[in-house]
């Protein structure tokens, strides 16, 4: 494992947004859901690509507080601009579990 300092942590600008729009993504390579989030006023709607379709159907993340890395340069997934990284770990499948909070917090929120 890496190791990195303090200073190199604080580069990576983590925010809780609320999923506003879901779709499927079936062009994609591996099964994927296109995501509209919204991060607040400071850094608005952003959108991603995300492997999540073995726990997830896009009408049920409409509203999902999720975390997700907002300051990686936008990638292409396919004809699909992804913008943020949405944040998960691997269940004992390799499938993709989301993370967000346990509580509502405010839209936009920096991880701490």
């Amino acid at each position: 494992m890496a190791e990195i300092s303090f200073d190199d942590f604080l580069k990576v600008d983590v925010r809780v947004g609320v999923v506003l729009r879901a779709e499927p993504y079936p062009e994609a390579r591996k099964p994927a859901i296109k995501l509209w989030i919204d991060f607040g006023a400071e850094i608005g709607e952003r959108q991603s690509s995300a492997q999540i379709t073995a726990h997830y159907a896009p009408e049920a993340l409409i509203g999902k507080q999720v975390l997700a890395v907002v300051n990686f340069p936008p990638r292409q997934i396919g004809k699909f601009m992804s913008e943020v990284l949405v944040l998960g770990l691997p269940d004992e499948a390799g499938n993709i579990v989301l993370i967000g909070p346990d509580q509502p917090v405010p839209t936009g929120g920096r991880l701490h």
